[in-house]
């Protein structure tokens, strides 16, 4: 593929994919505002794993009135509701989408928990360990000259195990102990874009168990850079996790898409790839859904205006 991205272009994508490191910082002090339903943040949530941050919970109209309610945990939860408060003054429009799904009975009625990224350090806490861990010396040191202008894309060593000991181990139970939720594992959904797909795939693979969903919008297949390379060793080593570690479809649902403009320009190759060896593990149209967007790019903006298929396919209305 002979796909190149001009300076300017190059940088903005790359500060989407790092997610800039004060982008958070300057929202802490406010909720988001919201059009449905309504925000509750948990400050600065301690983790015995990986640095505190916050955690915005949406809940619908009407809670808990529909209890028990699914819940959809979703990565980068500083981008998701209030654009007048992200760093590119663009969001996901979850409230928005989610409130009209829910009212519609499209969905069973959710709850959105945001877990916000850490900044500069967010590649390496997306970044999946064990298919970090399965490349030779030579191939890690490739992906550490990476860079976003000077600075290196993978700041350290891949610690995605550590995020999702902190989701599964410390945040969840603590949603269970607060909100009127499912804690069954086909109420349980992990979403994301980008590195937030790479690590909703990651998820659901390392805890087939808790997660019955997962959402893997313009999944970043390249990893830790932002071009064409035919010496990445990622796109690789994540196949062969798959290969070896995925589930079986039984009680799993997986949503993967991307677009054809911007970064997702470089998706199509690689997702047919995983779409292949998830179809030869038993995922089929129940189970599986990778879809193509022509024309789509590689934003919020983009994530927003097909956030409903993730989730209508992973959130079916409950049977009577």
């Amino acid at each position: 593929m002979n796909w190149t991205l001009s300076p300017r272009l190059r940088a903005l994508l790359g500060a989407a994919l790092l997610a800039l490191p004060g982008a958070g910082v300057a929202a802490a002090a406010a909720l988001p505002q919201v059009a449905a339903g309504r925000i509750e943040r948990l400050v600065e949530v301690a983790s015995r794993h990986v640095p505190a941050r916050n955690v915005d919970v949406w809940l619908p109209p009407g809670y808990p009135a529909a209890a028990p309610y699914a819940v959809v945990y979703m990565h980068d939860g500083q981008m998701l509701f209030d654009a007048a408060q992200t760093w590119n003054h663009q969001e996901w429009r979850v409230d928005e989408t989610a409130a009209a799904l829910i009212a519609a009975g499209r969905v069973r009625p959710f709850v959105v928990v945001g877990v916000w990224n850490v900044g500069a350090a967010r590649v390496s806490e997306y970044f999946p360990q064990k298919p970090w861990e399965a490349l030779t010396p030579a191939q890690q040191q490739h992906l550490y000259r990476e860079r976003r202008g000077e600075a290196p894309i993978l700041p350290q060593a891949p610690y995605a195990d550590a995020y999702l000991k902190f989701l599964v181990e410390e945040l969840k139970p603590l949603i269970e102990r607060r909100y009127a939720v499912d804690p069954a594992r086909d109420a349980t959904v992990v979403m994301g874009s980008s590195m937030g797909g790479l690590v909703s795939m990651y998820a659901l693979a390392e805890y087939p168990d808790v997660f019955g969903g997962a959402g893997c919008l313009s999944t970043h297949w390249p990893g830790a850079s932002l071009r064409e390379d035919a010496d990445n060793p990622g796109p690789v080593a994540f196949q062969a996790y798959i290969a070896a570690r995925f589930p079986p479809p039984a009680g799993h649902r997986v949503y993967f898409d991307h677009g054809t403009a911007t970064l997702d320009a470089l998706y199509a190759d690689r997702q047919e790839a995983v779409d292949a060896l998830l179809r030869a593990k038993g995922y089929d149209a129940a189970t599986l859904q990778s879809l193509t967007f022509p024309g789509a790019e590689h934003s919020e903006q983009a994530w927003a205006a097909r956030l409903d298929r993730p989730l209508r396919f992973l959130l079916p209305p409950r049977r009577p």
